[in-house]
């Protein structure tokens, strides 16, 4: 990896998010960061520039990407954000994605990471689970040369927006982790983060998809 990287983040402002940013900021290796959202982030730094864009706009998203940069998306939205709306749903957790993606590929970024999500199955007849399985098979359909899909489980960490029963959840499986196999155990969302820079300096390439249990072990060292 090369010194002056340039890492362009999505969903930079939520729990996973705000963990890559933070520890990208702290990394030599990355000379800039270019956040995309909606509004305007609240955060200075020489090495930040935030792009105010909307979403739903494809030529919007392709302006944020530069040419061998290195692009991190942590989209993702709830059922209660879009009050129940199953195709809203969709239109955040695909669409977007699958736009990052292609915009990737054809401005000639270096490597595309994101987030799904642990069992994650098209053939899944769980909404959820079923989406992040589309997800994933179509940004593989984009044939981007360089595609690591992280598969997290329940994310534990403090979020901006209140969800109690994700709050309540988390306590519980953080308490009884031991009684979980490493591939659903509850993971930190700083150690996502942590695993995604990893391998965005690595030297892979391809399309990888990298589970709940190798984070975790990962992050044992």
């Amino acid at each position: 990896m090369k010194l002056n990287e340039v890492a362009v983040i999505f969903g930079g402002t939520g729990l996973t998010g705000n963990h890559l940013v933070s520890l990208i900021l702290g990394d030599p290796k990355f000379s800039e960061i270019i956040i995309v959202s909606r509004n305007k982030i609240n955060l200075n730094h020489k090495k930040i520039t935030n792009k105010i864009i909307n979403f739903s706009k494809y030529e919007e998203i392709e302006s944020s990407i530069l040419k061998n940069s290195i692009v991190f998306s942590c989209i993702g939205t709830t059922m209660h954000q879009v009050n129940g709306n199953e195709k809203k749903y969709k239109s955040i957790d695909l669409d977007i994605t699958v736009n990052i993606a292609k915009a990737s590929k054809k401005v000639g970024a270096k490597k595309f990471l994101f987030i799904s999500a642990a069992r994650a199955n098209s053939l899944s007849k769980n909404f959820y689970l079923k989406l992040k399985g589309d997800i994933e098979n179509t940004v593989i359909d984009c044939n981007f040369k360089s595609v690591f899909i992280f598969r997290p489980s329940l994310l534990l960490g403090k979020r901006k927006e209140k969800r109690p029963i994700e709050k309540i959840v988390q306590i519980i499986m953080s308490y009884l982790s031991f009684l979980f196999p490493n591939s659903i155990k509850a993971i930190n969302a700083s150690d996502v983060a942590k695993h995604m820079i990893h391998i965005a300096k690595s030297n892979l390439s391809g399309i990888n998809i990298i589970s709940n249990k190798d984070i975790i072990n990962h992050c044992k060292y």
